[in-house]
């Protein structure tokens, strides 16, 4: 495997969960309304920002342990599925596609990394 194939393949699940956690971070912005106070404002807006987190730290522990990462990244979109399915199939594209994806990217980053230097 080229080596600029294998670099797109460690870079691809890190860029795109790092646009996920920000993707999940606009969700938080629907909590600024007027009229609202500013302390149950923040409350609100802290306690939208949970899912963001929980996604940060799945990507800090799959940027350095990309197996474990991957499980992680597919039994949150399973936990997704299930929590909206079948009512909500649109949410469960938006918000489960992108958490498989980056679990498969990051599955294939580290089958085809160890299979490369194994190779060697």
């Amino acid at each position: 495997m080229s080596q600029r194939l294998e670099r797109l393949l460690y870079w691809m699940p890190r860029i795109l969960g790092i646009v996920f956690v920000f993707f999940l971070s606009l969700f938080a912005l629907d909590v600024f309304q007027e009229g609202a106070g500013l302390g149950r404002v923040l409350t609100a807006f802290l306690i939208h920002l949970i899912p963001a987190a929980v996604a940060l730290l799945m990507l800090l522990v799959a940027w350095r342990w990309e197996i474990l990462g991957s499980a992680l990244y597919a039994a949150a979109g399973l936990y997704y599925l299930g929590r909206v399915l079948p009512a909500h199939l649109s949410w469960a594209a938006c918000i489960a596609g992108p958490l498989f994806l980056i679990s498969a990217l990051f599955f294939l980053s580290r089958f085809l990394h160890t299979k490369t230097h194994s190779a060697r």
